[in-house]
């Protein structure tokens, strides 16, 4: 049985994401899927191999489509105001709202996703070193926008701006389903530019 074809991996990429946010990541089997998409069990198994196989290869397709996303919005925030260190941050982090406007599952998905524990999934070896790819040019944006925001880059700066974009939009957004609500987006903004505002100062070196 060969492989299914491209658009049709697309397709059952959409369903599992979409019963994944309903259900919870765990709350998901290739063979629930395989029954709510119409899909055969083989074709379903051929495509993703195991559970984590699934979440993995979703993860990664919605991921790289946010990170474009994201480095939009932040660009457009150093351009729309160079003067204000803190902006591409908060753009970072309200990121998820412009991708819930388009698309409230894939937002909803990543947020609900943590990478590094994805990392300790019993995920094939190709898409393990995919998904070791994508931490590395996340941690490049991360390390990018805190020296836009702060001058430096050291684990302190980092931390904070991981905390930013990461945190902040999970616990202020996904709770309560409130990817779009304006007030949610504005405590997001007021969040970041608290945390960064309080990022001690760098740490002398030894």
């Amino acid at each position: 049985m060969g492989r299914p074809r491209e658009h049709d991996l697309d397709a059952l990429i959409d369903r599992a994401t979409a019963l994944m946010v309903e259900r919870g990541v765990h709350g998901l089997t290739l063979r629930e899927l395989a029954r709510e998409s119409g899909a055969s069990n083989g074709a379903i198994y051929h495509a993703f191999g195991s559970r984590a196989g699934l979440v993995a290869r979703a993860y990664l397709r919605e991921a790289e489509r946010f990170l474009v996303v994201q480095q939009e919005v932040v660009e457009e925030a150093v351009e729309r105001d160079p003067d204000d260190a803190f902006g591409p941050v908060v753009a970072a982090a309200q990121a998820a709202s412009v991708v819930a406007e388009r698309s409230p599952t894939s937002a909803s998905f990543l947020l609900l996703v943590r990478l590094d524990e994805l990392l300790e999934e019993d995920v094939p070896d190709d898409l393990r070193e995919r998904l070791r790819g994508l931490r590395r040019q996340v941690g490049t944006v991360l390390t990018r926008l805190a020296g836009l925001a702060l001058g430096r880059d050291d684990a302190l700066a980092v931390d904070a701006v991981r905390a930013c974009v990461v945190d902040v939009p999970t616990g202020l957004l996904l709770r309560g389903g409130r990817l779009t609500d304006p007030h949610a987006v504005a405590r997001v903004e007021a969040a970041v530019r608290g945390i960064m505002a309080a990022v001690p100062p760098a740490p002398r070196d030894a």
